[in-house]
């Protein structure tokens, strides 16, 4: 008698022990995740929930973070360091706060402080408008006049011949010898208080104005002074005077009023590189005049943009050719990069002689992401127009291909260690927070924090939490913010690219979890429906364990896992048995 024969169930065993992070793609590789909520690479290839977050600080609306020897801020009107509150009289206004040695430059109040010395500080621009009357006259560098019967040094101002010289007698030769450079004081109380020796200054209130002669009150022509109106270099300086080139027939005094003014550009964006503040803008000007231009203050004096002197420290202006608004600037060693959504303008150089600009034609800046520029190590990073990018000085190179094809705008990014930290709205208004852990090549996705900016500084990320005001710490040091993360993975579909029905026998998840966390595991049945729980459990005490699970017969499944606590997900371990191809 012969018996029917069964065929047995081909089945297999497939364990995922290496998980790669966040992959928002239609087709994504074992062990990585569709959706996150809360993960990190930091026990790769463990997966794992990241540290609960700390709290440095709950104030009412601070406006910028920098490193200094320690964490400092903006808050209203206040500088903070240490705690300690500086009252600067600052603007409610977003900062961008620039370090350049001990100082830090606060824009866009253009206004300075000397953390070494919180009693220095102040405007960056300066301004004097006289109210006395103010007296013009020939006199040497050093400020003083020439004497009125000198032995071997008699000056002669020669009207014969256009423009008019200064000439000096000089024995030895006997002879008129003309003095090159010329040199006018310019006197009136209090006029040299606010500027500095080799400030470059600009003089108003000159030319185009009837001028009156403050001992007669009558009107005077005004060509012998008004060639001084306009910019020039302080060579010298007293309270009550300064000294300027120029040149001049006779003494005058006037009852005018004539302002003189040390001014800051206008600027879209500010870095420091080797002791000068570099800047750009493109349209209005101070003077109304559109512009497309970069500039850098004088060497060692963030105070001087205008300042020509023929020296290898004198401020720097260019125009450039391309057309469009800066999206950003950062430096890089050696270069300073000034970024548009198209272009990438690069200066080389390290005095005015040999500054250069190269412009690359590649992808730039997102227009509105100017905060997601930052540098992991020696790469810049930051959100281009449809990608997250690194740029080591050569090409951009895409890295957010695992983001998937979902829009992102307004990102804000900081970095610290090997990671990049971006918090991005999407075209829902949904902000989502995402790290690239830059040494494993992953991303993982946190929350949905807006930040408004980012500061490393000793050991610590910090942020400004947008809603809820705090400056809040990404590693978790200070007051902690919650006692517990809630954290989540999900699954792409598995077993979509084989052709068969499948039977899943059995799912095994192998982890841990900390005492007192909670955690949940869901499946959804050929990418329909709702999740349906499977397991759910309360850990009584910190160990690991295994949980199996029989799901249904199905074509392919998503897998999400969930909890409140701190975990560790070591091993999925899949056992199938596969079927026809018959439904």
């Amino acid at each position: 008698m012969k018996l029917p024969r069964l065929t047995v169930q081909q089945s297999s065993r497939d364990m995922v022990d290496v998980f790669k992070g966040y992959n928002h793609n239609l087709r994504i590789g074992e062990g990585e995740f569709y959706d996150m909520k809360n993960m990190t690479s930091d026990f790769f290839p463990v997966l794992a929930p990241v540290k609960p977050r700390g709290v440095y600080a709950s104030l009412p609306g601070p406006s910028g973070l920098i490193a200094k020897d320690s964490l400092c801020y903006t808050q209203g009107a206040d500088f903070v360091i240490n705690g300690n509150p500086v009252d600067m009289e600052l603007s409610n206004e977003p900062k961008q706060l620039i370090s350049m040695g001990a100082y830090v430059i606060i824009m866009p109040d253009k206004k300075y402080i000397n953390t070494n010395n919180l009693n220095d500080w102040g405007k960056i621009e300066a301004e004097i408008t006289t109210k006395e009357p103010v007296s013009f006259s020939l006199c040497r560098l050093d400020g003083s006049t020439a004497p009125e019967e000198p032995a071997n040094m008699a000056l002669w101002i020669d009207t014969s011949s256009e423009p008019h010289a200064l000439r000096q007698w000089s024995e030895v030769s006997g002879m008129w010898v003309g003095i090159a450079t010329c040199y006018v004081k310019i006197s009136s109380p209090g006029i040299g208080k606010p500027f500095e020796k080799y400030d470059g200054i600009n003089i108003s209130g000159l030319k185009d104005t009837v001028l009156i002669d403050a001992n007669t009150q009558e009107e005077i022509a005004p060509g012998d002074i008004s060639p001084l109106e306009g910019d020039a270099i302080v060579w010298d300086k007293g309270d009550n005077y300064i000294v300027v080139v120029g040149m001049l027939d006779a003494v005058r005094t006037i009852s005018n009023e004539v302002t003189i003014t040390r001014k800051m550009p206008e600027m879209d964006f500010i870095v420091e590189s080797e002791n000068r503040l570099w800047g750009c803008r493109y349209g209005d000007a101070a003077n109304g005049e559109i512009v497309n231009e970069i500039y850098a203050s004088k060497l060692g004096d963030f105070k001087n943009w205008n300042c020509y002197m023929g020296l290898s420290t004198d401020s720097y202006t260019a125009s450039v050719g391309t057309d469009g608004q800066f999206t950003g600037a950062i430096t890089q060693p050696g270069v300073v990069l000034f970024f548009k959504e198209n272009c990438i303008h690069k200066v080389y150089g390290n005095f005015p002689a040999n500054f250069q600009i190269q412009t690359t034609v590649c992808r730039g800046v997102q227009k509105g992401c100017e905060r997601s520029l930052a540098m992991v190590n020696e790469t810049v990073f930051y959100k281009a127009k449809h990608a997250v990018c690194a740029y080591d000085g050569s090409l951009p190179t895409e890295i957010s291909g695992a983001l998937g094809d979902v829009l992102y705008k307004n990102a804000v990014a900081g970095a610290h260690g090997n990671k990049y930290y971006i918090s991005m709205e999407d075209m829902s208004g949904k902000y989502h927070l995402f790290v690239y852990d830059t040494s494993k090549g992953m991303w993982h996705k946190e929350d949905d924090l807006r930040a408004d900016a980012f500061c490393s500084c000793r050991e610590e990320l910090y942020c400004i939490d947008h809603d809820s005001g705090d400056i809040i710490t990404m590693l978790g040091s200070g007051e902690k913010a919650r006692s517990q993360v809630d954290w989540m993975v999900e699954t792409g579909p598995i077993y979509m690219e084989m052709p068969d029905m499948k039977y899943l026998t059995r799912l095994l998840i192998r982890m841990s979890v900390e005492m007192g966390g909670r955690f949940r595991i869901f499946l959804q049945y050929d990418s329909f429906g709702a999740w349906e729980l499977q397991f759910a459990g309360k850990s009584t005490s910190t160990r690991s364990f295994s949980m199996p699970i029989r799901p249904r017969r199905c074509d392919h499944f998503r897998l999400r896992i969930e909890g409140e606590g701190d975990a560790r997900i070591y091993s999925i371990t899949k056992t199938i048995e596969q079927g026809s191809d018959i439904s």
